[in-house]
C-alpha cells in the first residue's frame, strides 16, 4: 500500500501536462529568441501558452513573467516593490509572521538594505484581518504582502478585502498565491492585487517553471542578468516544455476546480473527524477557511519526525510542514505564529490531498495515525510524565 498525502509539496505531473511538453523537446525545439523558422515557431508557442494562463488569471499576456518556479517569483515582486518604493522615498513594508520563506528571507535581505518590516500576527486561526494591515500602513508604506492560502495549516486570507486595503492606500499589494492557483477561483481584477506568484509543480505541472503576475505599469527588477528574454524581465532562456506543461496543468485544475473542491472537502472533513478522535490533538487554523486538501495536526507527546518515519513505513506519504525547511530541526515558524508551543509544535502532522484520493485513502490515514501516535506516546518518556500526572497536559481535550 502506498498512499500520497504530501501534495503541498508537489503534485503528481498529470498526463495532460506530460503530453503538453513532449513535442516541445523534438520537435518545436528552437530557442524562443532565434529569427529563424523554428525559433520563431517555439516563440508563438511561448506566447500562446503565456496567454493560455493570463486567461485563467485575469489578466494580460503581457502581464505574466516566466520564472523558475514561486520562490522566485516572490523575490522578484518583493525586491521590484520595495526599490520602486525607494525611489519615492518610501521604506516600510508589511507582510505576516507565517510566510512562506521565500518572502520571509526576502524581508531580511531588504531590512539589511535599510528597509523597515512590519510582521503581522496571525490570530490562533491562521487569519489575517484587512483591519489589521489598515492599521498598519504608515505614510511610508511602500507595499503589502500576504499570502493567499498558508503552505502548511491551509488557511485562506481575506485577499479582496486586503486588497481593497491596499488599493485605497495607494500600497501596492503582493500575494503568494503558490498553494491557491488551480484551487480556488483567481482573477487579479477582482482581488485588487497588483503582484502574484504562482508555481507549476503544485497544480500537477512539472517542477522548476512558475510565473509573476505584475500589474500593467510596475516595472520587474531582474534578479537574473543576462539576455532580454521576457521582455527585460527576467534573463535566460525561456524554459519552452515546462512553461508548455504549466499551462495545460492550471487549464486542466481550472476546468475541475469545483467538481475537485466539492470532494477534496468532503475527505478533509472526514479526515478531521477521524484525527480529532485522537486524544490530545488539535487542528492547526481555521476549519471551514481552508483549502479544500489541506488537514494540520499537532499531537501532544510526540516527535514529528518519528510520527513521519513510521508513516512512511506504513506506505503513508505525508509531512510535517513545508518541503523547504524539512531539514530543520527547529520547530515550523508558522506553527508558531498561531501561538503553540515549541513541544507542541514538534509534533505535527501536515496531510495534503489531491482528487486521486479516496474515501478507503482517507479511512487507511486515520487508522495509521491513530496507531503510530497511540504506539509513539507508550514509549515516550514525555507522555509517560504526562499521563502520570507529573506535567501538565497543554492540549486538554481532542478538538
Amino acid at each position: 500500500m502506498s498512499i500520497y498525502v504530501d501534495n503541498a509539496a508537489t503534485t503528481k505531473m498529470s498526463p495532460a501536462a506530460m503530453q503538453a511538453m513532449l513535442p516541445y523537446f523534438d520537435q518545436i525545439y528552437g530557442n524562443p529568441s532565434s529569427l529563424h523558422s523554428e525559433g520563431q515557431r517555439a516563440a508563438e508557442a511561448l506566447a500562446g501558452a503565456r496567454a493560455r494562463i493570463a486567461a485563467r488569471l485575469g489578466c494580460q499576456p503581457r502581464e505574466i513573467t516566466f520564472t523558475s518556479g514561486g520562490s522566485e517569483a516572490d523575490t522578484q515582486a518583493l525586491l521590484s516593490a520595495a526599490h520602486l518604493g525607494a525611489r519615492k522615498g518610501k521604506w516600510h513594508i508589511i507582510s505576516t509572521a507565517f510566510e512562506h520563506h521565500a518572502v520571509l528571507h526576502t524581508l531580511e535581505a531588504l531590512e539589511r538594505q535599510g528597509f523597515s518590516v512590519t510582521l503581522l500576527d496571525v490570530h490562533e486561526n491562521g487569519l489575517v484581518t484587512p483591519e489589521q494591515v489598515k492599521a498598519a500602513l504608515r505614510p511610508d508604506t511602500c507595499l503589502v504582502s500576504v499570502m493567499y492560502a498558508n503552505n502548511e495549516i491551509g488557511t485562506v486570507q481575506p485577499i479582496g478585502e486586503i486588497g481593497r486595503v491596499c488599493r485605497e492606500a495607494g500600497v501596492l499589494f503582493h500575494t503568494d498565491a503558490v498553494q491557491a492557483v488551480g484551487h480556488l477561483p483567481i482573477h487579479v481584477g477582482e482581488l485588487q492585487v497588483d503582484l502574484l506568484s504562482l508555481s507549476a509543480h503544485k497544480v500537477h505541472g512539472p517542477k522548476g517553471v512558475g510565473a509573476l503576475y505584475a500589474r500593467k505599469g510596475i516595472p520587474l527588477e531582474s534578479v537574473i542578468y543576462g539576455g532580454a528574454q521576457e521582455r527585460d524581465r527576467r534573463a535566460g532562456t525561456e524554459n519552452l516544455p515546462a512553461i508548455l506543461g504549466m499551462a495545460a496543468a492550471l487549464e486542466e485544475s481550472c476546468a475541475h476546480m469545483e467538481e475537485r473542491a466539492r470532494t477534496l472537502t468532503l475527505l478533509r472533513e472526514r479526515l478531521i473527524d477521524g484525527l480529532s478522535q485522537i486524544p490530545h490533538a488539535v487542528l492547526n487554523g481555521d476549519r471551514a477557511r481552508r483549502l479544500p486538501g489541506n488537514v494540520s495536526f499537532c499531537f501532544e507527546g510526540i516527535e514529528g519526525e518519528s510520527l513521519l518515519l513510521l508513516l512512511d513505513d506504513r506506505g503513508i506519504r505525508a509531512s510535517s510542514g513545508s518541503a523547504c525547511t524539512s531539514g530543520s530541526l527547529d520547530p515550523s515558524h508558522v506553527l508558531l505564529a498561531l501561538g503553540r508551543p515549541h513541544e507542541i509544535a514538534h509534533g505535527s502532522l501536515r496531510l495534503t490531498l489531491s482528487h486521486e484520493n479516496t474515501q478507503e485513502d482517507v479511512d487507511a490515514v486515520i487508522r495509521a495515525v491513530t496507531e503510530v501516535v497511540a504506539y509513539l506516546r507508550s514509549i515516550s518518556p514525555v507522555w509517560r510524565d504526562l499521563t502520570s500526572g507529573k506535567t501538565e497536559f497543554i492540549l486538554k481535550e481532542a478538538v
